[in-house]
């Protein structure tokens, strides 16, 4: 019996009822697979006695003590109960707030096993936040390693210990491999249904490593099996290539006012070689902010423009897709290129000949949003698919805009660089191109770190640059006053600086809620200069391409995450201008947001503080909801099990490569793949 078909309701375990069943649905347990698959969060060990009288803030309580009193104070609703206690050290008493029934389940007299948190106060010994239970004799009073779980209300690490105990003793060691006898000797790996057990219930630290090894190893495993069959199922396809020349790329080149870097032209070749290939296109382009990302996807739409073909660029927000569609007009139009942009807002008189042209082929290049993949819009003959800031899109929605191709080439592009272990999970059937240099020319932004209090004199700072025809930036958390947070704002901001700090120059004001026409009037005015200072939200950490800005100021900084920040400092600095970034920080600040803001005060290479945010918010927060919905890793962690990962993917790589038959049933959906009786059309 495999795990994964392990479907019975968690309800099928003794005393489960719809109660209890509800609670354990609120942490994503509905049957006993996921009950089993709920790893513990930590461990704490209590292989050793501390007894009452050597209680520290650090180290809890763990012992064997008397029940010598009940007794009570307060009245009414307020009641509690205060059981004194004593072992062989010392006396202290436990605080049953909302706990009323420890009068029975400790009763006087008897010997009970603690383990809790104590401290000296009102003259005695005592605890409220403690586990503690009648010792019944025979029973070990050091079980070692107890794990600790997430929790919902009403349910206790106590509860859920027992529940999954009797899981594990209903339907654990009922479990059967899912890796091969051979491949678990050679990893000397645990038997699924022993790691099970010890991953829960472990004897030792060597135990639960050894578990935790090869629960991860088999996750790792079956991810890079089901990679290397979409890479296989990819190579069976076959896409026809019209021999081309290359013509309008070459002209592209000739027409641009600067040459392509070394790192544009090397992932040019990558492209262009793939896009010769008879199979089609799975490729990643990464590149810090500003290194020169939408010129080669230009290029590359030109090559597929050439062959007679529909090309589709998509961005997450109006804002950018807008810029590529200027940008696009700018270089392509002249050389014969037609071109359209389709959002949201598209005006419905223009939007049925808009639909027209793109499916009976009258379109070369659409530039445009999720308006791209609406039911109602076909493609003559879509073959390229270029998704930028991919990290903003779902799975589902990047597959909706490739199945209006053909068997597409697909190119994803970031400016958030993506760590090499996560790259290899997330998009692991994807070749991966970096652009890591910067256009020439271009200076490192200086950043400062600016505590609250001393805005004064970033204020004065900006006002010295503005005063010498630059351009700056204020950005803002949040919209308007929230009750909820006492944060600085947009609006009230706006007008603050407008009156108080900078009446001589013109401040425009940019956020989400504003309809389509005001964004696009106010960034218009900024790009033309008659806009000085731009006081926004996060809404344009993509798609603002200002070379005179000079200046960027985000007030709250620690409300940010690292990647958006490094994307909003990316905004200035596109020209041989020098840049300045000050990062305003609140005096009461975390310790995760001092690692943020001193990883970007110490580093400009977006490459590098991909790897520091993956260290400090670990792989699912990193990527979001969408995405790491996506990587569906329960135990394994791509950054500290990258050595595993590599193991696991060269063997699932050598094992499609030799007999794509030898797979398990888990994956016949990939055998019908590789047999040709179902043809993926989801990148």
């Amino acid at each position: 019996m495999f795990l994964r078909e392990l479907k019975q309701p968690v309800e099928s375990l003794r005393n489960v009822g719809p109660a209890l069943a509800s609670k354990l649905g609120r942490l994503g347990i509905g049957t006993i697979a996921e009950l089993l698959t709920h790893y513990p969060r930590d461990y704490e060990d209590r292989s050793a006695f501390v007894p009452l009288s050597r209680f520290t803030d650090k180290n809890p309580v763990h012992t064997l003590a008397q029940v010598v009193a009940h007794e009570w104070f307060g009245y009414g609703a307020m009641r509690t109960l205060k059981i004194r206690v004593r072992d062989e050290s010392s006396e202290a008493v436990l605080l049953c707030f909302n706990r009323p029934f420890l009068e029975k389940s400790l009763p006087l007299g008897s010997r009970i096993l603690i383990h809790g948190k104590f401290q000296f106060r009102y003259g005695e010994i005592q605890s409220s936040a403690f586990e503690a239970e009648v010792h019944r004799e025979g029973s070990d009073p050091l079980p070692g390693l107890l794990p600790l779980y997430s929790l919902t209300g009403g349910l206790t690490q106590t509860a859920l210990r027992k529940l999954i105990r009797r899981a594990l003793e209903m339907y654990g060691r009922r479990v059967e491999n899912e890796l091969s006898p051979e491949l678990i000797a050679a990893r000397a790996l645990m038997a699924k249904a022993e790691a099970l057990r010890a991953i829960h219930f472990p004897s030792s630290e060597a135990e639960k490593s050894l578990a935790r090894t090869s629960l991860a190893y088999e996750e790792l495993f079956h991810f890079q099996l089901g990679i290397a069959l979409r890479i296989q199922a990819r190579k069976l396809q076959s896409v026809e290539r019209k021999p081309i020349q290359g013509i309008l790329g070459r002209r592209l080149l000739e027409r641009l006012p600067f040459s392509l870097t070394p790192d544009q032209s090397k992932v040019l070749e990558e492209i262009q070689a793939d896009m010769d290939r008879p199979q089609p296109m799975a490729r990643l382009l990464q590149g810090d902010v500003g290194s020169g990302k939408t010129i080669v996807a230009l290029l590359a739409a030109l090559r597929a423009v050439e062959r007679g073909s529909q090309v589709a660029i998509m961005a997450p927000t109006e804002l950018l897709a807008r810029q590529h569609a200027a940008t696009a007009a700018k270089l392509l139009e002249p050389l014969g290129i037609r071109l359209a942009f389709l959002t949201g807002n598209v005006d419905d008189a223009f939007r049925p000949p808009l639909l027209k042209a793109l499916s009976s082929g009258e379109v070369d290049i659409v530039l445009g949003t999720h308006a791209l993949f609406s039911p109602d819009v076909l493609y003559r003959n879509l073959r390229l698919v270029v998704i930028d800031e991919q990290h903003r899109f779902g799975v589902a929605q990047r597959g909706a805009l490739y199945k209006k191709g053909d068997i597409p080439d697909l190119l994803m592009m970031t400016a958030t660089p993506i760590p090499r272990s996560l790259a290899l999970t997330l998009f692991g059937d994807l070749a991966v191109s970096s652009i890591r240099s910067l256009p020439p020319g271009r200076r490192p932004v200086i950043t400062h770190l600016a505590k609250e209090g001393n805005e004064a004199k970033v204020y004065k700072f900006v006002d010295s640059l503005v005063s010498q025809g630059r351009q700056a930036f204020f950005v803002y958390p949040l919209i308007e006053e929230s009750e909820k947070a006492e944060l600085k704002n947009v609006q009230n901001m706006a007008a603050f600086l407008a009156k108080k700090i900078y009446p001589r120059y013109t401040l425009g004001l940019l956020h989400s809620r504003l309809k389509e026409d005001e964004k696009r009037e106010v960034m218009d005015a900024f790009i033309e200069g008659k806009i000085q200072i731009l006081v926004a939200t996060s809404l344009i950490e993509v798609g603002v391409d200002i070379p005179n800005a000079a200046v960027m100021v985000i007030e709250h900084a620690e409300r940010f995450g690292l990647s958006a920040l490094h994307q909003l400092r990316g905004r200035i600095g596109r020209s041989g201008h020098q840049s300045y970034c000050f990062l305003v920080y609140s005096k009461e600040i975390g310790e995760e947001a001092v690692q943020r803001l001193k990883a970007l005060y110490s580093s400009t290479d977006g490459f590098a503080l991909a790897e520091e945010d993956l260290k400090i918010r670990g792989p699912g927060e990193l990527l979001g909801t969408a995405q790491s919905g996506a990587l569906r890793l329960l135990i394994a962690d791509p950054l500290r099990d990258f050595e595993l990962l590599k193991s696991a993917r060269a063997e699932a790589f050598s094992l499609v490569k030799e007999d794509p038959s030898l797979l398990f049933p888990a994956h016949e959906v990939y055998r019908r793949i590789i047999e040709n009786k179902a043809t993926p059309r989801e990148p």
